[in-house]
């Protein structure tokens, strides 16, 4: 234990680790603005060590943007566009929405078109209907699958473009 009269080091034993200071995150919604995760811009749609989740009591309805990798473990209704990132869809994820991203990870259900960059996975607790546009897919046995499937080769300018749309027939997604 230091004193104050004691000579040599006053700094503690175990210094206090540096917390990394984390941005802003912006939820609006409302009626006449869809809800918006980060930035939202084309050019930030960098890969990044950070992944933003949706718990499972959360339900989303609108547009998410952003540029950082998401997890889904809610509801989800409209699109769902990050170019760059990854999207994964847990095991009690439930989304009725077209997803643009580099790389898709369905284990939940999904409803809605996918374009990936990269690759779709559907694990084998997964379910996706809809179509499906990557330069690699992985479907597992025991997974459901029900859409078209259209390769592009990895590279191409096809998807940098590319934005998510809402689903626009009504969805009911039943837990």
């Amino acid at each position: 234990m230091w004193k104050p009269n004691q000579t040599g080091s006053n700094t503690p034993s175990t210094p206090e680790p540096v917390r990394p200071s984390t941005p802003a995150t912006n939820f609006e919604a409302s009626p006449t603005r869809p809800a918006t995760v980060g930035a939202g811009t084309a050019a930030a749609a960098v890969p990044t060590g950070e992944q933003a989740t949706i718990g499972k009591s959360l339900i989303v309805k609108g547009e998410l943007t952003g540029s950082e990798s998401l997890y889904i473990d809610g509801k989800v209704e409209g699109a769902i566009n990050l170019p760059g990132n990854r999207v994964t869809v847990g095991r009690n994820g439930q989304v009725a929405a077209n997803i643009v991203a580099r790389e898709i990870v369905v284990l939940g259900k999904v409803r809605g078109n996918c374009q990936a960059s990269d690759r779709v996975d559907i694990r084998s607790e997964g379910s996706l209907t809809g179509d499906v546009i990557a330069a690699r897919i992985s479907i597992e046995d025991g997974a459901f699958f029900k859409g078209g499937i259209d390769i592009r080769k990895p590279g191409g300018t096809d998807l940098k473009g590319g934005t998510a749309t809402p689903v626009t027939e009504a969805v009911t997604v039943d837990a």
